[in-house]
């Protein structure tokens, strides 16, 4: 997804809206991307490791066990000068999460979901006459003609 320059700006352009911890850049770089892409911790961890090292992260109070880290004066000067390459990535990660939305298809399964609720409480009411059944086919049968048209 990302090379490793790409991977540190986009970690320092996060902590630098506020201090976070690892497994909360992880969430949120998913989260951008509408759960498109998540980086592993084992890249994750070192990248951080790498922007302590620059000194454009410093680690801030902890959360129990879990290390926070904070932005630095060099961290935000180091954003400054990569502005719009930021921008471009976070772009990136916001087009992930586009195309993902068009590509899901929520509204088909939650239309399914309503089907077999229906169908299931319809049918479980008793069949009524023996035409019933018959009926229901019918209408099952047409929307799956009108759908193989479209």
């Amino acid at each position: 997804m990302f090379d490793g320059g790409e991977l540190r700006l986009v970690l320092l352009k996060l902590i630098g809206e506020g201090p976070r911890h690892g497994y909360d850049l992880i969430r949120a770089i998913e989260e951008l991307t509408g759960g498109a892409y998540a980086p592993s911790p084992g890249v994750v961890y070192p990248t951080l490791t790498l922007l302590a090292d620059m000194e454009l992260i410093g680690e801030g109070e902890s959360e129990g066990a879990r290390k926070l880290y904070a932005i630095t004066p060099a961290g935000e000067a180091h954003l400054a000068e990569h502005a719009e390459e930021v921008n471009a990535l976070m772009a990136r990660l916001e087009g992930l999460r586009e195309m993902r939305e068009r590509a899901d298809h929520g509204p088909v399964r939650r239309a399914i979901g309503n089907l077999k609720a229906v169908l299931h409480a319809r049918m479980g009411r008793g069949a009524g006459s023996d035409e019933l059944p018959h009926d229901i086919a019918a209408i099952l049968d047409e929307a799956a003609r009108k759908i193989e048209r479209l």
